[in-house]
């Protein structure tokens, strides 16, 4: 293993199938080593905030995906999103047209400050890393490798959706098997956090010489 003065800052990405616990292993992750969490998901939440990105928003879908409060309703804007008819599909590519290069730029600030920062690096959780191209500022890409039933079970039981919306979401991404072969290794999430946590830890200690907190 290298010694601690051979850190090496590094972007790691996180993929998975949709409700694979790429969040949770990120999180588990970053309480143990100096290092930034990027999530996603919380970028696209800001992204839908910015004036900008809301006018073409309103633009392009109209004001029925406006709350009461004056912001983009995220469930409004899925409905029109989601789905596999040619609608949905061209909806979500306007969607990502507007949005993710704002995402992407978001990111980019946040590696420069964890850089100048002195931290070991980035983990970043971002559910369609590889369809956007995000992938691009990562060094190295891990799957997490979760059984279908126990995605099923999270996303049903902790975000309250059905099972037809759950596969409505993992069609609208890559494959699995598409996902895993972009990967630089694998993550066992068959069993406990602790256990699939270990393996990420191990990964990035050996592969970039990172040393705990």
């Amino acid at each position: 293993m290298m010694s601690s003065s051979e850190n090496r800052f590094a972007v790691v990405g996180l993929i998975g199938g949709v409700g694979s616990g790429k969040s949770t292993i990120s999180r588990w992750l970053a309480e143990r080593f100096p290092v930034t969490r990027i999530d996603g998901d919380e970028l696209g939440h800001r992204a839908l905030r910015v004036d900008r990105v809301r006018k073409e928003l309103v633009n392009r879908f109209g004001e029925e995906i406006l709350g009461p409060d004056g912001e983009v309703h995220r469930p409004a804007l899925g409905r029109l999103v989601w789905g596999e008819d040619q609608t949905a599909i061209e909806n979500r590519r306007v969607l990502e047209a507007i949005v993710h290069p704002e995402i992407r730029g978001m990111m980019n600030s946040q590696v420069e400050m964890a850089r100048e920062s002195g931290q070991l690096g980035i983990i970043l959780d971002a559910a369609v890393m590889l369809e956007s191209g995000w992938a691009g500022i990562c060094d190295k890409i891990v799957f997490i490798d979760t059984p279908d039933e126990n995605r099923r079970d999270y996303v049903v039981q902790g975000r309250g959706w059905t099972e037809d919306e759950w596969k409505q979401r993992e069609r609208s991404q890559w494959s699995l098997a598409d996902k895993r072969k972009h990967a630089d290794a694998v993550i066992d999430n068959s069993g406990t956090l602790e256990a699939a946590g270990t393996q990420l830890q191990n990964y990035v200690e050996q592969t970039f010489g990172w040393q705990q907190k």
